[in-house]
């Protein structure tokens, strides 16, 4: 029988070389089941695991030199499952570590996913994009109107900047709803292709009433003494002789002229006989017909009645026109402005910029090619042809348009 430290240092050396395939093996399903579950493995499996390894292990050594399997050799086994057991754990604890901190982006659909061709990438303001082009004509989609000449050659000769690091199928994505807000379009359907080139397909825009009822509201018309300066939008309650309905306007007709505003002070007169267009003109009053949405159990008290009379409901102070209001007294305005190239905001921060101090103004939006952003911070990067939305007075905003726009 050897000495107990000889015996020792022989299980610090077995239990190495029986221990690195058991550690290796724990390490590596520490990974995989933090990366896939999000759960950790119980180290009880672990050890389980590690010493049923280290024993094939060491029944194949005992092949060589029987006498390692010996029952005086307790203390030499002993140490040398110690260390399996400490070498799997301490494998399994940096896998399951490596596995919590690694971003889960991979899959199979990622893998399969077609991305642009790197010569497309253009930096701008600091960041990778790319131009995204029309190519070819633009086709109807099959079961809506055709387009209107006009606005297929507008979408044709458009050309979109999106953020380079998107997948194909998200530029495809972010591309149909750009042009569905753009153009108000009833459908879309985009395909680009590896060159940057989009083939786009569309519908023409809904009418107005269809695009503006979800799908828990129906629309009914009525005949009505239609109240003077009704506009779309109103909240009316519609009385009739069944009972009475909330309702909300979607169109409206009468037998006086009502008005358009516009952006200016004056007002435009509008033909009586015309719906409330786009821009929501008002009414002259008189004799009409008013189209209302309302919920489906409503629908019945509305149809086939000869007549109905509109109470419009009041709206309350809206908290915008009150601000603005407010701003206005205290001599502040507002100014929208497009940020020209080579001038002092073009590729820098709102931060570096300092408009606040330099320009006595602030920018409460700005857009980018991914959209409005509201209350910007410093660090937002504002790049040529982006939009902004100053406030300050009128002398500070002539200053601020003419260094930056």
């Amino acid at each position: 029988m050897e000495s107990l430290p000889i015996a020792v240092v022989y299980g610090l050396y077995l239990g190495v070389l029986t221990g690195i395939i058991p550690a290796l093996i724990s390490g590596v399903l520490g990974f995989l089941f933090k990366y896939v579950t999000g759960v950790t493995l119980p180290g009880f499996g672990v050890v389980a695991l590690a010493v049923a390894l280290a024993g094939i292990n060491g029944g194949l050594l005992a092949l060589a030199d029987p006498t390692i399997l010996d029952s005086t050799n307790a203390p030499t086994i002993t140490t040398g499952l110690l260390i399996v057991m400490m070498m799997s754990l301490y494998a399994h604890a940096k896998g399951d570590q490596l596995g919590a901190s690694v971003p889960r982006r991979l899959s199979l659909r990622a893998l399969g996913e077609r991305t642009l061709s790197a010569d497309l990438i253009e930096v701008v303001g600091g960041r990778n994009e790319v131009r995204i082009r029309v190519t070819g004509d633009v086709d109807d989609i099959e079961g809506y109107p055709p387009l209107p000449d006009q606005l297929r050659a507008a979408i044709r000769d458009s050309e979109w900047r999106l953020p380079a690091d998107l997948q194909v199928s998200q530029l495809e994505t972010r591309l149909a709803e750009r042009l569905r807000s753009e153009f108000e379009l009833g459908d879309v359907s985009v395909s680009i292709s590896e060159g940057g080139e989009a083939r786009v397909a569309a519908a023409p825009p809904f009418s107005g009433l269809s695009r503006r009822l979800d799908g828990r509201r129906r629309a009914v018309s009525v005949n009505a003494l239609v109240p003077s300066g009704l506009a779309r939008g109103d909240r009316v309650v519609a009385v009739t002789a069944d009972g009475r309905v909330r309702a909300e306007v979607a169109s409206a007709r009468s037998t006086r002229p009502g008005t358009v505003p516009t952006d200016g002070d004056s007002t435009d007169t509008a033909a009586s006989t015309e719906a409330i267009p786009a821009h929501a003109p008002t009414t002259g009053g008189g004799d009409g017909q008013v189209t209302l949405a309302v919920a489906r159990s409503d629908v019945g008290t509305l149809l086939g009645v000869e007549g109905a009379t509109l109470i419009v409901e009041s709206r309350g102070v809206r908290r915008e026109y009150e601000v603005l209001s407010l701003l206005r007294r205290a001599g502040r305005r507002f100014r929208r402005l497009t940020v020209r190239a080579d001038s002092d905001l073009d590729g820098v921060t709102l931060g570096e910029a300092d408009v606040r101090d330099r320009h006595g103004v602030a920018i409460l939006a700005v857009r980018t090619g991914e959209g409005w952003q509201f209350a910007p911070k410093g660090t937002s990067r504002i790049a040529a042809g982006n939009e902004l939305f100053a406030v300050g007075s009128r002398d500070a905003l002539d200053g601020f348009e003419e260094v930056i726009a």
